[in-house]
């Protein structure tokens, strides 16, 4: 999903740094909901509910897989994804050609406990989409998947990329 830069785009370092700010202050602002959200959820922290989000979205996802979407070290990635299996919010299987290899997927408890912080995220973020318009809705995804880079092809099967 490329799309050739416009010739006629030309930021000055103000606009990013503006940009880089508004960043800064989204960012801070999804994390308070997840850290509310998060407040009835007995030691669980944002780790936990990243790695449920994208465990839903990605089922199958390894520990490898998880660390390099997420930026954890593999160790805090396991121990994570160890945390979820334990409380029986998550499952693994035995890989398919590798042993070492487990995919992990959310259990109907994962699920519940991701839907409940991703309930908060999607109010969130849908009426700040609509304050954007629809053009600003295309267009901020564009700008987040530009950002987001190779990452987000990160485990996924050939036919979901």
């Amino acid at each position: 999903m490329t799309f050739p830069a416009d010739p006629r785009l030309i930021l000055r370092d103000e606009e990013l740094d503006s940009g880089l700010e508004l960043m800064l202050l989204a960012e801070a602002s999804l994390w308070a909901a997840v850290d509310a959200a998060l407040e009835s959820e007995a030691g669980l922290g944002r780790p936990h509910w990243r790695a449920a989000f994208l465990l839903r979205r990605r089922p199958g996802l390894g520990v490898r897989d998880l660390s390099r979407l997420t930026g954890l070290s593999k160790q805090a990635a396991s121990r994570t994804l160890a945390d979820l299996v334990r409380l029986d919010l998550a499952a693994t299987d035995s890989g398919d050609l590798d042993g070492r290899r487990r995919p992990a997927r959310l259990t109907e408890a994962g699920r519940a406990f991701e839907g409940r912080i991703a309930e908060r995220l999607r109010a969130l973020l849908g009426r700040a989409y609509r304050t954007g318009g629809l053009d600003g809705v295309a267009g901020a995804r564009r700008i987040l998947a530009a950002l987001a880079g190779p990452r987000t092809g990160v485990g996924l099967r050939r036919e979901e990329t």
